[in-house]
């Protein structure tokens, strides 16, 4: 079972190493991917997940398919897959910024704030195939970007968020339940 690091572990404030393009399709890397992938998944509010946090240092994340399907209206009923980026860089950002309550992270549980986040991202990255694409986002996926990219820079939300805030036991355990039981309706 793959554990997800947490602050202050060393390896969350590294800057993360390529991968190279030829080994992205090497059991190896494959095998991280896997292990990101159960990580994220065993956390029912993970929406994003980098290499960094399963003490992993190389330049790579994934974003919960259940993310993609909040943007666009799912006739089919058919779930999105999870989307890997190897190797991201942000190419673009919008000059104006928005700054964006509740921001949290799986390596810094149950601590929230409000960051400050590019309203537009564009990322350039290569998929568990080796092929290169580009992805531009708004919104709460352009949020992701930031946030994933600056985990490969070894820096973290709290670095830079205003209002930080420690969620209280009452509201970590409301929140859980809460959590149990959208996981609960969304399996039937």
């Amino acid at each position: 079972m793959t554990k997800i690091v947490q602050e202050p572990n060393k390896v969350l404030r590294g800057l993360a190493a390529e991968i190279p393009i030829i080994t992205i399709t090497t059991p190896k890397v494959q095998k991280i991917i896997g292990a990101m992938k159960n990580a994220l998944h065993r956390e029912p509010d993970g929406v994003a997940i980098a290499a960094p946090q399963i003490a992993e240092p190389v330049r790579m994340f994934i974003i919960a398919g259940f993310v993609f399907d909040l943007k666009k209206k799912n006739i089919t009923g058919t779930r999105s897959v999870d989307r890997i980026f190897i190797n991201p860089v942000i190419t673009k950002l919008s000059k104006e910024t928005k700054w964006i309550p509740g921001e949290g992270c799986l390596s810094v549980r149950w601590i929230y704030g409000t960051a400050k986040r590019h309203k537009e991202a564009t990322i350039k990255a290569y998929d568990e195939q080796g092929k290169a694409f580009t992805m531009k986002a708004t919104g709460l996926l352009a949020q992701i970007f930031q946030h994933e990219v600056d985990h490969l820079n070894g820096i973290l939300f709290i670095d830079h968020a205003k209002d930080i805030r420690n969620m209280t036991d009452d509201e970590i355990k409301d929140y859980q339940e809460e959590l149990k039981q959208l996981e609960h309706d969304h399996a039937h």
